[in-house]
């Protein structure tokens, strides 16, 4: 008997989490941002918005998910031992990093999974390479995925040097407002109900993202990170006083791509404050079991003693080639875009 094949639920379907969705598709634009850890309770759509990234990232890929109890020889990969005890034969078996190249490795609860394991995922996605060293022998291989993270913050949390290493960060909660509530309830029923259907509701919009994606690939290379909003952008983390040099490579990075995914060329002071709401509340320091936020007015005050030492990326209103461009999708005959009516 042949297994019937899942059927995600339609990324575009997903009802609010605005932000946790726009940065699942910053790292879909630029991989190198490093991944995206995503906290939350349970029943916040986060698991449900990693596996629905396949359609809109094209056919080909898929998610690659890691269990908790996974070893490092699991992870990076390992000898053959039955070559090995065959015939003396040293052969290599590369391990899910090699699995995860060019999809998304996704690791749910990755809070509760080893440090050591966690540092080995969060190195490869930095570097795209997975580097082994077994027993004499050394090997390398491709590993270029797009990194999630999910984790209940109730059930524990990541040490400071590992959160430092993600990316972007982004907290959802169930908080919805009674029309969302009602129609994620009305969604999720017509799913069950017929989920070929209703994704067929939905194709329009899930095309629209993935031209989107797709198109924003192409651009970034070419997004102008123009020197004052440079300046500006790591003004910010140094205001905020987070360590080392990874926030301000990943503020660049973001808002390169928060750019190109809007179809700008250029990237503006708002891209520069988009990405630090994904990049630096992870990264600022406090005190053990203290909550530190970055909110608007942590924001404000950052950009007040920049404004004071004379730092002031211009208004997005004065760069004259930052309008977006308009993205034609042309839609399937008959289809009505759900997405645009959510």
């Amino acid at each position: 008997m042949s297994q019937r094949k899942r059927i995600s639920y339609p990324f575009s379907a997903i009802v609010g989490q605005d932000a946790m969705k726009r940065a699942l598709l910053l790292v879909a634009v630029q991989p190198k941002i490093g991944g995206v850890l995503i906290l939350g309770e349970r029943g916040t759509a986060k698991t449900t918005a990693v596996r629905a990234m396949p359609g809109i990232l094209g056919d080909k890929t898929r998610v690659v998910e890691l269990p908790l109890n996974a070893t490092e020889d699991r992870v990076v990969g390992t000898l053959h031992v039955g070559a090995l005890m065959k015939s003396g034969e040293r052969k290599f078996v590369p391990g899910v990093l090699s699995e995860a190249d060019g999809q998304i490795l996704y690791v749910d609860e990755i809070n509760l999974l080893e440090d050591h394991i966690v540092d080995l995922l969060l190195d490869a996605a930095a570097t795209g390479v997975c580097h082994v060293e077994r027993e004499g022998m050394s090997e390398e291989y491709p590993a270029r995925f797009v990194l999630v993270g999910t984790m209940n913050p109730e059930e524990g949390s990541l040490r400071p040097q590992l959160l430092d290493r993600f990316g972007l960060s982004v907290r959802v909660t169930g908080s919805l407002s009674l029309q969302e509530r009602l129609e994620l309830v009305r969604r999720q029923e017509a799913f069950e109900d017929d989920a070929e259907a209703f994704c067929a509701r939905f194709s329009a919009s899930e095309q629209r993202l993935a031209f989107e994606i797709a198109r924003a690939k192409e651009l970034y290379p070419n997004v102008v990170f123009p020197d004052d909003v440079a300046e500006f952008s790591s003004g910010l983390c140094s205001e905020v006083s987070v360590d080392g040099y990874r926030a301000d490579i990943a503020m660049m990075r973001t808002a390169r791509a928060e750019a190109a995914l809007d179809g700008r060329g250029r990237v503006t002071r708002d891209d520069v404050l988009t990405a630090a709401r994904f990049v630096l509340p992870h990264r600022l320091k406090r005190l053990p079991f203290e909550e530190v936020a970055l909110d608007d007015k942590v924001l404000e005050r950052a950009m007040n003693a920049l404004e004071e030492r004379g730092i002031q990326a211009p208004k997005d209103e004065d760069v004259s080639d930052a309008e977006p461009v308009s993205v034609p999708v042309e839609l399937p005959s008959g289809a009505v875009d759900e997405g645009k009516k959510a």
